[in-house]
């Protein structure tokens, strides 16, 4: 069964999510794993495009942007909209809803920090996984 995890963030800055998202996605890489980082909007997919590149010195994360029928071998890909085609590693969740297909993967993880509106929405979706049936794991974590 797919592990859900959600980690708190302990900041409403916007930034926040994205670049626990890239540290989370460093690590997943060193430990072997290929990540699938889900988008809220196409803006956001952009901006964790480029933080990849960048999010701290000397910091690059080989990924590309998933389309449809891609055939990419990086570890990581950012998508919006679009169900990723063979990963099924791990999916970070930085939508506002849980993704239909989020069950086909190994873990989810799921990143919320201090904005009160952002949390009303994590709380659905704990909800909504733990309905479910799911273990969760929660993670306060300070930034």
């Amino acid at each position: 069964m797919t592990r859900v995890d959600f980690y708190l963030l302990q900041n409403d800055n916007r930034n926040t999510c994205p670049l626990f998202a890239c540290r989370l996605t460093e690590k997943a890489v060193k430990q072997g794993h290929h990540v699938f980082i889900n988008t809220d909007s196409d803006r956001q997919l952009r901006q964790m495009d480029d933080l990849l590149w960048s999010f701290r010195g000397g910091s690059f994360l080989p990924h590309a942007i998933y389309a449809d029928q891609a055939d990419t071998i990086e570890p990581v890909l950012l998508g919006h909209a679009a169900e990723p085609g063979a990963c099924n590693d791990v999916l970070i969740n930085l939508s506002t809803e849980v993704p239909a297909w989020f069950g086909r993967f190994d873990r989810v993880v799921e990143l919320i920090d201090g904005d009160a509106t952002r949390r009303a929405a994590a709380r659905q979706r704990y909800a909504f996984y733990k309905d479910r049936g799911y273990t969760l794991n929660t993670h306060e974590i300070e930034t």
